[in-house]
């Protein structure tokens, strides 16, 4: 299997190429076109109570597409907002990919619903998280561009969690104010995701919710 990712970081679109029998998994939606020897299925990953789980606590699609190739051809996918795609190559580790982000990914790799307990993200992004893990590709989207932040062992930083993207299940984590009360409810920050190292984190440079925020005042009521 082969891949690249053209036109990021705003208006990024995946191309990747399935030799014959090869198989990828992709959120339903995130297909922008695929060879005609590309066969597609639509089912419910983990049958219907894990396509529930999926859909009312990940804030992932119900349905789960899989592209087969019968013969050698490619598949393009992309994200629903404008913004980049970011492949993962899976070695065996676990990645906690926050809600939304997910993009595709190939059968190799395990997604899984996974609470996320008293440390969920108290905000528009949901509380739950996916596990993704295996060996693999793992393709994550997100609004703007994919930025990562290597975190070194006890190193400590602090995200608004609508910029969140995906972490190494070895980084841990916690959600809280980003301030006192007043920081928190005047600021515009909201709650905070706060890490601490070591391992990989991906933020978005742009948060769908500031978006919206934004944007909605300005709709005219009438």
């Amino acid at each position: 299997m082969q891949y690249e990712i053209l036109h990021r970081p705003s208006y990024a679109l995946g191309r990747i190429e399935l030799a014959s029998g090869e198989k990828l998994q992709a959120e339903a939606g995130a297909m922008v076109s695929m060879s005609a020897s590309i066969k597609i299925e639509t089912e419910m990953k983990g049958g219907l109570l894990g396509g529930l789980k999926r859909s009312v606590l990940g804030g992932e699609s119900f349905f789960i597409n899989t592209f087969t190739a019968e013969q050698s051809g490619e598949v393009t996918i992309a994200p629903g907002l404008p913004g980049d795609i970011q492949a993962l190559e899976m070695n065996g580790g676990s990645v906690l990919v926050q809600s939304g982000s997910f993009l595709a990914a190939t059968t190799d790799v395990e997604v899984d619903t996974s609470w996320s307990g008293a440390k969920g993200f108290f905000s528009g992004e949901g509380l739950i998280l996916l596990r993704c893990s295996g060996h693999g590709l793992l393709f994550l989207s997100s609004y703007g561009a994919i930025h990562l932040k290597e975190l070194n062992v006890g190193e400590e930083y602090t995200v608004d969690s609508g910029h969140m993207v995906a972490f190494d299940e070895s980084v841990k984590y916690s959600v809280g104010r980003s301030g006192g009360w007043k920081t928190t409810l005047l600021s515009g920050e909201g709650l905070v995701c706060k890490l601490e190292g070591p391992g990989r984190f991906y933020m978005q440079t742009r948060s769908q919710d500031a978006f919206l925020s934004w944007l909605l005042p300005k709709i005219p009521k009438q």
